[in-house]
């Protein structure tokens, strides 16, 4: 981590805080998460305490603060899905991987997101698996999907 966090700094030579929110947005992009080693370390190249760099990052939705899993699930429970079913799909999805809403598993296989609208409520209830889009999700089609995700052949 500390190569890709270093490269992106460097990036910054001079940088004010005005570039917090590109800094985040890149380490994030390339660490999958913002670690607090990372955090500390823009601090130190913007001058800024890791309080701050917080206060911003927690402000917005789209920063981590823990590694994803390889398979990162996110379930929409906007209006459209909830009436449809998702509480169900996300019920369903943390028995089976025994991985709590917002945590990921131990073995880092899965992690669940719960967000607010996908903007697909004709296609409710909606999830998303690391960024391929599921509709009409059931909670058989769950089922088959974690069956193909355990069998799939570590990529190395």
């Amino acid at each position: 981590m500390t190569t890709n966090v270093d490269a992106i700094l460097a990036q910054y030579d001079g940088a004010q805080r005005d570039s917090l929110i590109p800094i985040l947005q890149q380490v994030q992009a390339a660490e999958g998460y913002l670690s607090q080693d990372a955090i500390v370390r823009i601090g130190e190249k913007l001058n800024l305490p890791t309080s701050k760099i917080y206060g911003v990052a927690t402000f917005y939705n789209q920063f981590r603060f823990q590694p994803q899993g390889k398979n990162h699930f996110m379930v929409c429970r906007g209006t459209a899905c909830h009436v449809k079913g998702s509480g169900k799909l996300l019920e369903k999805l943390s028995q089976a991987t025994g991985v709590e809403p917002g945590k990921t598993s131990r073995d880092g296989l899965f992690s669940i997101e719960v967000v607010a609208c996908m903007g697909a409520c004709a296609l409710a209830p909606a999830i998303s698996i690391s960024d391929h889009f599921y509709p009409k999700v059931t909670p058989s089609k769950i089922d088959q999907l974690l069956v193909e995700m355990r069998s799939e052949p570590e990529k190395n």
